[in-house]
């Protein structure tokens, strides 16, 4: 006859557990032992619950060897639930049976060490308390981007990682060999998403993105997860509506599922929940001009950068969209404005409170002609890209789409003060390990 199932930790604390008999397995978030009673913080994937054993019920050999688990130590147990107000939650387990699954060597994780020391150890370090409700909230936020998609009927596809074109530059992109031919690691998958475009009309995936950019700032990795989607039949306008509606969906529903998470995270639910459409839509030249206004040293022409977000951004409530930017700081697949040859049809999406830009969206230029004279512009031989051409040759249609960075958007919605902890395993230009 087999064994009763193991209870989650979080059925301790339903109203119907009191006095119920519950079998627990975890680990040891710490525990101390004072006059024959041992006191443990069991974790598992649903909660923390304390654990009270008496020497005299586990007996001698059992509570010894329970006492001697260390930090992080696994250990399985059988008891009874019980009220107890000073236990966290108001509930404990009174333990009649504790046994030791891993005792654990002594966890080289503790307060006050270097920032450093815990990225490698970062392997360890992902245990904590605040990375494990970090990666719930990540996890629900790419379900709820998921769940707006597929109610949108947007088809989720699987563009290739390995590429041989650098859409976005050949300076920012990771070249290798591939078999004797240069090779790139995939800086976007927009160009496959455009091909895929004619069977499907409404396309995305979320793939990982490189970029070769040796820059170490809070909001920079050289691999993050990328959410991309492309819509046929759609202009700027209703690109922006449709990021607009796709973002206050995700950041709604992470109020309402992972409340508990954000909370312990230092982000009141409420604040994502009162986020509303439309956000403001700013021209690149008026935020020039607000900019210039401001004292900050731009002119029209000038990249945005975290100086210039910040100072847009920093007194905002909501999301910014920045709208119509200079073609010659824009990539190649931009079509121009129709009012104004010098701009594109573009909008960065830039988050509030100084965080920056969490997504890229424009339409796609469908005129040939037009793409490979800018790519010749650029120092680009056009014949490179030429099945991407071929797809404007072939009832090609006007079409737009956007790419968001999960983890910057993630690093606004938490407040992280640096990207690197939005992600279990970073990697910066000095960081490949763990």
């Amino acid at each position: 006859m087999s064994e009763p199932a193991f209870d989650t930790i979080g059925r301790v604390f339903r109203d119907d557990a009191r006095g119920r008999a519950v079998r627990l397995r975890g680990w040891v978030l710490r525990s101390r032992s004072s006059g024959g009673i041992l006191f443990v913080l069991l974790r598992d994937r649903s909660g923390v619950v304390q654990v009270t054993g008496k020497r005299d019920v586990l007996g001698a050999e059992a509570f010894d060897a329970a006492e001697h688990v260390q930090v992080e130590g696994a250990i399985s147990v059988e008891g009874t639930v019980a009220d107890d107000p000073r236990a966290p939650g108001g509930r404990e387990v009174r333990a009649a049976r504790i046994v030791v699954i891993d005792a654990g060597l002594p966890f080289p994780i503790f307060a006050d060490q270097t920032e450093e020391f815990r990225l490698d150890t970062r392997h360890l370090a992902i245990r904590s308390q605040e990375h494990a409700a970090t990666f719930r909230v990540k996890a629900e936020l790419l379900r709820a981007f998921r769940e707006f998609l597929d109610r949108e009927e947007v088809l989720e596809t699987t563009p290739p990682v390995l590429t041989g074109n650098a859409a976005e530059g050949g300076s920012e992109a990771f070249r290798f060999d591939y078999f004797g031919r240069p090779a790139y690691l995939s800086q976007t998958a927009q160009l496959y998403l455009e091909a895929l475009l004619a069977p499907h009309e409404r396309v995305y995936a979320l793939t990982p993105s490189f970029r070769a950019e040796k820059s170490r700032t809070p909001k920079h990795l050289t691999e993050y997860l990328h959410l991309e989607v492309e819509l046929a039949w759609c202009d700027l306008d209703g690109l922006i509506d449709f990021i607009e509606r796709m973002v206050v969906h995700a950041l709604h529903a992470l109020a309402e599922r992972r409340a508990a998470e954000l909370t312990q995270l230092g982000r009141p639910p409420a604040e994502l929940a009162a986020i509303r459409a439309p956000f403001p839509r700013i021209p690149y030249g008026e935020a020039i001009a607000q900019l210039k206004a401001r004292g900050l040293p731009v002119d029209w022409g000038s990249d945005l950068g975290t100086a210039e977000e910040r100072a847009l951004t920093l007194e905002e409530p909501t999301p910014i969209f920045v709208t119509r930017w200079p073609r010659a700081i824009k990539a190649f697949y931009m079509p121009p404005s129709p009012d104004d040859e010098r701009t594109v049809e573009a909008a960065d999406l830039l988050a509030p409170e100084g965080y920056g830009e969490i997504v890229g969206a424009s339409c796609r230029d469908t005129d040939p002609e037009r793409l490979a004279r800018r790519l010749t512009e650029m120092g680009v031989d056009p014949k490179e890209y030429d099945w991407y051409l071929d797809l404007r040759r072939h009832g090609s249609v006007p079409h737009a789409g956007f790419g968001l960075g999960i983890e910057r958007f993630l690093r606004w919605v938490l407040r992280r003060e640096h990207i690197r902890d939005t992600t279990p395993f970073p990697r910066t230009p000095s960081r490949l390990t763990p």
